[in-house]
């Protein structure tokens, strides 16, 4: 090679692609990210979505769902339905709470509340509302709720058991209003609704173990709210359940016999309105009663008692009216039912003469009304004026009769006593309205008139004679006074006759003596009897009297 010739360059190539530490951080943080992707992917639970009338208090990203207060889930969005009416709450659960998604679990937003079960919620003032679940225990998956406005009264975790009570109405009650037992709180009411009917209501009621053992086949129910104030011959009693029964109303419960076998779950009881009512012996056999009243039925109600001696044998079930054309006038009819068997060995001897008849009681009361049983209303209170039907035998009074009905026993019925009162009373003012007041005023007026005359005549004339009169008499006395003084002459003198007869009574006696003794000297003369003339009366003073 020489020095002019230029060296054949060599050509090498770089290889296409060459690793580079730079693209070693986002390879790095792609394979984190995916990880994490997995991560989550495989950890990741369902995703259901709640539905509540509001969003208070709730936030995406933010609120939580807790079991127990263990976050189990977080919300995710926050949406309107389509008619603007409720909001979805759409909530990721976490993979291990993907037991919650049952189809019996409830949901509820905790929010700080007062209710009859105390103040709960409180630590939502520092830490914001969050979403609360009580999980359930079927299998059947579900990813969308309906959720509640209150917290549930029981919870699926709690252990007891549920019973369904039937009664009139609702009363005072409330969902947690408490039940008792021996006046222990042992349970609530965890819920009630209208019946189908609309003539009832129905509640649900929760007993708590280890109480729930003592519900039994014969237990009795009973409506514990308020005061029962009873004044009887014991004096005046106050008994309540509780202070919270008497404010949020309560239910009480009692075995009426020695029954120890346990109710089944969701049994059906009937709640009465009063203990006394609940504890009374269970009627079996009734009758249906049917009365006619022709007079005011005004203070009697449906429920009224149908008593009979003081004992409450049944009560009016309806008041109707009709017209009574044969009276021309206006008639309330009573239906009524009664339970014979209250009147107890009474009704079992008045059945025994009743003999091989299916009916017999409505044979027993047709024997009774022959006997003169009669209803008739009377007042029950006179400051109410609540009435009551009461069955007695009245052998007076107008006889009223209702019609017959299919399966009622018409009862003949009397005006009451009051009305019986009132007829009297008007009777007596019609008496009273045809006293000729006005003749006899204008008598009374000329009498008075008359006597009016006569005092002044006596005051002007009369007076001023007796005065007279009196004092003359005054002058009299006074006179008389001076006459029968100690120092006048004429005691003076009227003492001496008196001495002067004392002598000659004495001198009559001692004569009547000596006759006695010697009758012959009447017709032989005084003799010197020595007897007789001691006997003889005494000489006058300044004679000697002769010596024996």
């Amino acid at each position: 090679m020489t020095e002019n010739e230029v060296p054949e360059p060599q050509v090498s190539r770089p290889p296409r692609w060459q690793f580079s530490l730079v693209w070693l951080v986002p390879l790095i943080a792609a394979l984190v990210g995916l990880g994490l992707l997995i991560r989550t992917w495989t950890q990741a639970g369902p995703v259901i979505t709640i539905q509540f009338k509001s969003a208070e208090g709730l936030e995406e990203g933010k609120t939580q769902l807790r079991f127990k207060e263990v976050v189990i889930g977080k919300v995710r969005t926050i949406d309107l339905t389509e008619d603007f009416s409720q909001v979805l709450v759409t909530v990721d659960l976490n993979k291990d709470a993907e037991r919650a998604a049952v189809q019996d679990s409830r949901f509820w937003v905790v929010r700080p509340r007062a209710d009859l079960g105390g103040v709960s919620g409180l630590g939502t003032l520092l830490s914001g509302a969050y979403i609360g679940v009580d999980i359930g225990h079927l299998q059947e998956k579900q990813r969308s709720f309906l959720g509640l406005e209150v917290p549930p009264a029981v919870t699926n975790d709690r252990k007891g058991r549920g019973f369904r009570l039937a009664a009139p109405d609702l009363g005072s009650l409330s969902i947690g209003s408490p039940i008792y037992y021996r006046r222990i709180p042992v349970g609530r009411v965890v819920g009630y609704q209208l019946d189908e009917d609309g003539r009832g209501v129905s509640l649900r009621a929760f007993v708590d173990a280890p109480y729930d053992r003592f519900v039994t086949p014969s237990s009795r129910f009973w409506n514990a709210s308020g005061v029962d104030v009873v004044v009887g011959p014991q004096g005046f009693q106050l008994n309540t359940e509780s202070l919270l029964s008497v404010v949020a109303g309560g239910i009480a419960f009692q075995n009426a016999d020695g029954v120890e076998q346990q109710a089944a779950d969701d049994a059906r009881f009937r709640l009465y309105a009063d203990k006394a009512a609940a504890m009374a012996p269970q009627d079996r056999l009734s009758l249906r009663l049917r009365l006619r009243y022709l007079q005011s039925v005004r203070g009697l109600a449906v429920g009224a008692p149908v008593d009979f001696h003081g004992l409450q044998l049944g009560e009016v079930t309806a008041i109707d009216f009709e017209y009574d054309a044969a009276r021309k006038r206006f008639a309330a009819d009573v239906s009524a039912v009664i339970y014979p068997e209250r009147l107890g060995n009474a009704y079992l001897a008045l059945r025994g003469q009743v003999k091989n008849d299916e009916a017999s009681p409505r044979r027993v009361l047709e024997r009774l009304i022959g006997q003169g049983l009669r209803a008739q209303l009377r007042s029950g209170n006179l400051l109410t004026g609540q009435q009551y039907v009461a069955l007695d035998f009245i052998s007076k009074g107008e006889l009223t009769l209702a019609p017959a009905q299919a399966g009622a026993l018409s009862v003949p019925t009397v005006p009451g006593s009051f009305d019986q009162l009132q007829s009297q009373i008007a009777n007596i003012v019609d008496r009273i309205e045809k006293v000729p007041f006005d003749e006899i005023g204008a008598e009374l007026r000329n009498s008075l008139r008359d006597a009016d005359a006569l005092l002044k005549n006596l005051d002007g004339k009369v007076a001023p004679e007796m005065q007279k009169t009196l004092e003359q008499a005054r002058q009299t006395l006074d006179a008389a006074e001076q006459v029968l003084a100690s120092d006048a002459p004429l005691q003076q003198d009227l003492r001496g006759t008196l001495e002067s007869v004392d002598r000659a009574a004495r001198s009559l006696r001692s004569l009547a003596e000596g006759l006695q003794r010697h009758p012959q000297s009447l017709l032989r003369g005084k003799s010197e009897d020595p007897v007789l003339l001691r006997l003889s009366p005494l000489p006058e003073q300044g004679l000697e009297s002769p010596k024996p």
